[in-house]
């Protein structure tokens, strides 16, 4: 599949993500919420969580597609150090010997596209950039996907970075829907990270 397809998939998952937030917090003629709280936070902690899938898919898809030489939108096809025959044998390359590549593991997906890449091309030097936005993502995800004392106390811990005060006690929703200061545009939380997440899918897709 062309990287512009794939670049049109990650774009499509994350509109429907954005959709999924609006429509939870829609409300009616007379100003109340149609939905009531505890599912506008279940749906907007389960959108976010399908953003971090998307993007995961992302990586997947472009980088086997790339592995068998592949071009960027651009046109540049990156210098390989692997060849695998099919992308069927370039998923199973990144897999190697383990059970399963984590593509959420950011450490992980650096090293390998250096490994098979010339100077990582075309993943770096985006991934690198943001990569203390990769690590805010996962510690968000954890909070998504696992409910425990370890998540908590890292999720008040990048609270406590990001908005420079404490929050004890703040929810993965709460946190999500907040107002990045950070953001010159006062987006959200979960907007501001979809967006850098965009943006660098784009700048690989296009190489």
């Amino acid at each position: 599949m062309p990287l512009g397809n794939i670049l049109a998939d990650f774009r499509n998952a994350l509109a429907q993500c954005d959709n999924l937030v609006a429509n939870s917090h829609r409300i009616d003629a007379a100003g109340a919420s149609i939905l009531p709280p505890l599912d506008q936070q279940q749906i907007t902690v389960a959108a976010f969580l399908n953003v971090f899938i998307a993007w995961e898919s992302f990586l997947e898809a472009s980088l086997a597609e790339l592995m068998i030489g592949l071009p960027t939108i651009g046109g540049k096809a990156p210098t390989r150090y692997v060849s695998p025959a099919n992308l069927s044998a370039a998923r199973e390359l990144v897999v190697g010997v383990m059970r399963f590549f984590d593509y959420g593991n950011h450490d992980n997906v650096r090293k390998v596209v250096s490994l098979y890449f010339d100077q990582g091309y075309p993943y770096e030097p985006h991934l690198k950039a943001i990569f203390s936005d990769l690590a805010d993502l996962k510690t968000l995800r954890n909070c998504s996907a696992h409910i425990a004392a370890s998540t908590q106390i890292a999720l008040e811990s990048l609270a406590l970075r990001i908005f420079a005060k404490p929050m004890p006690g703040i929810t993965l929703y709460q946190m999500l829907m907040m107002n990045d200061p950070r953001s010159a545009t006062g987006e959200t939380i979960f907007v501001s990270y979809k967006n850098k997440l965009s943006l660098t899918a784009q700048l690989i897709a296009h190489g």
